[in-house]
């Protein structure tokens, strides 16, 4: 492995502050980016994030965001749609739709004993089994040992707590202030869209580079 794998949190359409951490990278060309989800949405410009990742040769993993989007598109149902999914929508663009479809849930990479993934994974279970409603979307596991938002169970503890490893898993999805960096986990949602930081993890080397969001895009 010649050049680095950067991890980057949730970016939800902040294509400003997602170009200010490419530069702040002096990407190379043997360096190879992991998006970890959640590109679109509640930002200014989702498509422009589509097109940067593309222009990156990003391998971009699948949110919950994304798989909100996919599953109104497979099956028209939109009781899950929130307001900025349909805003979203109306943006979206065919090779949009298809950057989405070819998503994985999950990437690993063996010589590093790391895996990057959105959500997080139930500890307990082979992480190789878990299906999207879980990866996508775990924040917490409840008292019964069940995946929970944080909003709906705030008593219970973050799956990171619980997970042994190995493997090693870079995550997003739970918004924080800070890193939440653990012996075998490090989750790099940094609330970007909500006035944070934007903050990529840089392997093997394991160092955190941030740049601060423009402004706030979402309440």
């Amino acid at each position: 492995m010649n050049g680095r794998i950067i991890a980057i949190g949730d970016i939800h359409g902040c294509h400003q502050e997602f170009a200010d951490l490419l530069a702040a990278l002096a990407l190379t060309p043997d360096d190879r980016l992991v998006l970890l989800g959640d590109l679109v949405n509640r930002g200014p410009d989702s498509g422009r994030v589509i097109d940067l990742a593309r222009e990156h040769r990003a391998l971009s993993l699948l949110g919950n965001h994304e798989l909100r989007l996919l599953n109104h598109r497979r099956t028209g149902d939109e009781s899950h749609l929130k307001e900025a999914d349909r805003e979203t929508i109306a943006r979206m663009r065919p090779e949009d739709w298809s950057y989405l479809e070819a998503m994985p849930l999950t990437h690993e990479v063996p010589e590093l004993n790391t895996v990057f993934v959105h959500g997080g994974f139930l500890p307990g279970e082979p992480w190789q089994k878990q299906p999207a409603a879980v990866v996508t979307r775990i924040q917490v596991i409840d008292a019964d040992g069940r995946p929970r938002k944080r909003s709906d169970a705030p008593e219970a503890l973050p799956w990171a707590d619980l997970w042994n490893g190995p493997p090693f898993v870079v995550y997003g999805h739970t918004p924080r202030p800070e890193v939440y960096k653990l012996k075998w986990s490090v989750g790099i949602d940094t609330a970007c869209v909500m006035g944070g930081h934007l903050t990529a993890f840089v392997l093997p080397e394991r160092r955190l580079v941030q740049v601060k969001a423009r402004k706030r895009y979402f309440p």
